[in-house]
């Protein structure tokens, strides 16, 4: 009977999967632990018999889906300016959104693998479309980071210099982005840390540009999570509640053994909601975000890849830009 190997690369995957897990619960527990989280915590909410104003639940889930769509959109003007082809509204938004299914696999490079798959599919080059992703998501990452700089500033006693080197921090970034060397050689670093190859129009990219895009495309996020949380608790703040969604994605994002962040996210987000909310309903809340996000997201994208897969391409009845 043959034996297995040191090297069985089944075993090797199933212990990082476990690896990824246990790392997950921890981090996780840590940070429920420290706002004193429970089910009890629920309970004493009475987030059971909450109702959902509807309109203000809809109106939220149009808007989340309009940043899906224009998160789409701006990957697809990066393309453009790498040198890569002008593909359709639907087809950029088919692509983008059924590469993102890849999130909710542990590890970050799934998403942008599946990215690149597919964009191939529609004559992106290997080169522009890899560029485009990860510049995409590096500058949305900044983007999200700026935005969800008032809740870092807004923290009171020991962590509040961290609030201000990360605005420091995110100052840095903005200026490097604006001067057109530093960013070429800022994208050369992020290409070689990201173990990329670097597309060769480097000397059109548009940082700025697509920073503003970015931060526009952030802004449709917050403010849909911000409606979000108004449908169940219509006293909630806009700029603490919004921009906590902000960088609770950031620090979910960094949690690269969290798929999707899962977890990691949904605590973080309950530590910046609780003195708005208080631990129960913020708990409630980061719980029902995740849901309706994931269903917000995977809904259309299962829809568009049946459309692919059965002969019917996404772009087939859209007209070239």
């Amino acid at each position: 009977m043959a034996r297995p190997t040191q090297g069985d690369p089944g075993l090797k995957t199933w212990l990082k999967r476990l690896a990824q897990l246990a790392a997950t619960v921890v981090v996780t527990w840590f940070i429920l632990d420290s706002v004193g989280f429970d089910t009890a915590a629920l309970r004493d909410a009475g987030v059971a018999g909450w109702r959902p104003n509807v309109l203000v639940l809809a109106g939220a889930t149009v808007l989340l889906l309009g940043a899906y769509v224009a998160s789409a959109a701006i990957w697809g003007r990066i393309v453009v300016d790498l040198g890569g082809p002008r593909l359709t509204s639907l087809d950029s938004v088919a692509v983008f959104m059924v590469a993102n299914l890849g999130r909710y696999v542990p590890g970050k490079v799934w998403q942008i693998a599946g990215l690149v798959a597919m964009a191939k599919g529609k004559g992106v080059p290997g080169v522009v479309a890899t560029g485009a992703a990860v510049l995409g998501h590096g500058i949305a990452l900044v983007a999200a980071t700026l935005i969800g700089l008032a809740v870092l500033l807004d923290i009171p006693g020991p962590l509040r210099p961290w609030g201000f080197a990360a605005a420091a921090g995110a100052v840095a970034l903005v200026v490097l982005i604006a001067i057109p060397s530093t960013f070429r050689s800022g994208v050369g670093l992020w290409f070689r840390m990201t173990r990329t190859e670097a597309p060769e129009a480097l000397e059109s990219l548009h940082g700025l540009r697509w920073l503003s895009m970015y931060l526009l495309n952030w802004l449709a996020y917050a403010l849909s999570f911000w409606l979000l949380v108004v449908s169940f608790q219509a006293d909630a703040p806009l700029v603490p509640i919004a921009t906590a969604y902000a960088a609770a994605y950031v620090l979910g994002y960094l949690m690269i053994f969290a798929p999707a962040g899962v977890g990691v996210r949904e605590g973080v987000l309950i530590v910046f909601l609780t003195p708005h909310l208080g631990v129960g309903p913020a708990g409630a809340i980061a719980v029902i975000a995740r849901v309706w996000t994931t269903v917000v997201e995977v809904v259309p994208a299962a829809a568009l890849w049946m459309r692919s897969v059965s002969g019917q391409p996404a772009g087939e009845a859209a007209s070239s830009e």
